[in-house]
């Protein structure tokens, strides 16, 4: 018997040291990405307009890096704070921690060299070797054409300087181990040329993010052969619930019934100059999809992520896309 119980002492001893060896790897010897870069990005007159032009209208930099006034429909960016940061993503609304959106003027970003902050966006490692949790996108970022990041950095590098201090983020246990195993390398592609119809619509398609609101999630990872098919559920500021609808083919549940007129028509009925956001009370349908940064896409690539979209396999997923706080929840 004290043999048994001897042995299993051990075992129990062993399996603390390997897990305790584990959390320290991960803690104090990750995340390991590599150095960054030795960049130093000319910002020209066609850099700034490419950069401004992902940012603002396909990556959704500045969506997440400014504040957004959630009594309008679709949260549009409020007037005097792009780039500030400070939008927080916390436990309320799902997240494990409380993630601050950076102040990426240059007051926030002046202390890194462009190759940290290309490396930054691309891996989701800081100037400080500290890994970043995923609100952004930084896996899709890493797979962009490096001179699309350049351009990126060239752009917000002009943005004009606010001295807002935004808080330290902060995960929640365990995820403030975790979170170090989640950067990875960056995988840079070439952006395809437009005449390539299915990869320059891939390229597009990766560089908005649409798959990571647009497919099911399970404890915050999305589920691959679920892709597009919708469904992933968020909190919004009000304690609704928002659930996103599906954009794979499918003709009963998805856009396989929507023409390439009436997807493009859809973005850019929000780029009218006459257009303006309805003013939305708590409980009323509303969406965190930024239609109003979207809307600014060109009607090229827009035409490129509905043929992509259309060229996948359609998965039929209805899906309830919203449900007003306290309301019970529809099946």
């Amino acid at each position: 018997m004290k043999r048994v119980v001897k042995f299993f002492g051990y075992t129990l001893l062993s399996i603390i040291v390997i897990m305790g060896g584990l959390i320290a790897y991960a803690k104090f010897m990750l995340p390991d990405v590599g150095k960054a870069p030795d960049l130093k990005i000319e910002k020209t007159p066609e850099r700034i307009a490419r950069g401004k032009y992902m940012a603002d209208a396909v990556a959704q930099c500045l969506d997440c890096h400014s504040r957004r006034d959630w009594t309008k429909y679709a949260g549009p960016i409020v007037d005097g704070t792009l780039g500030i940061g400070g939008e927080v993503f916390d436990q309320k609304i799902g997240f494990p921690g409380a993630y601050y959106a950076g102040n990426i003027t240059p007051y926030g970003l002046g202390r890194y060299t462009d190759g940290e902050l290309f490396r930054l966006i691309t891996t989701g490692v800081t100037k400080e070797g500290k890994a970043i949790f995923p609100v952004m996108p930084y896996s899709h970022y890493g797979q962009m054409d490096p001179e699309d990041i350049y351009d990126i950095i060239g752009y917000i590098r002009t943005l004009p300087s606010n001295a807002n201090k935004v808080p330290a983020s902060v995960s929640d246990f365990p995820m403030n181990i975790i979170i170090n195993t989640i950067p990875a390398r960056a995988k840079p592609g070439k952006k395809p040329a437009v005449t390539d119809v299915k990869a320059y619509g891939a390229y597009m398609v990766n560089a908005a993010g649409c798959i990571e609101c647009h497919t099911r999630d399970k404890q915050g990872q999305i589920i691959p052969e679920l892709a597009f098919s919708g469904g992933r559920v968020f909190k919004m500021p009000d304690g609704s619930v928002l659930t996103t609808p599906n954009i794979t083919p499918d003709q009963a549940t998805g856009i396989g019934t929507w023409s390439k007129e009436k997807f493009i028509n859809q973005f850019k009925g929000y780029a009218d100059s006459n257009y303006k956001p309805n003013t939305i009370n708590p409980g009323q349908f509303n969406t965190l999809m930024p239609w109003s940064s979207y809307a600014h896409m060109s009607t090229e690539d827009l035409a490129a992520i509905y043929d992509y979209l259309h060229g996948l396999a359609p998965i039929q997923n209805k899906v309830v896309k919203f449900t007003a706080a306290g309301a019970p929840a529809k099946q």
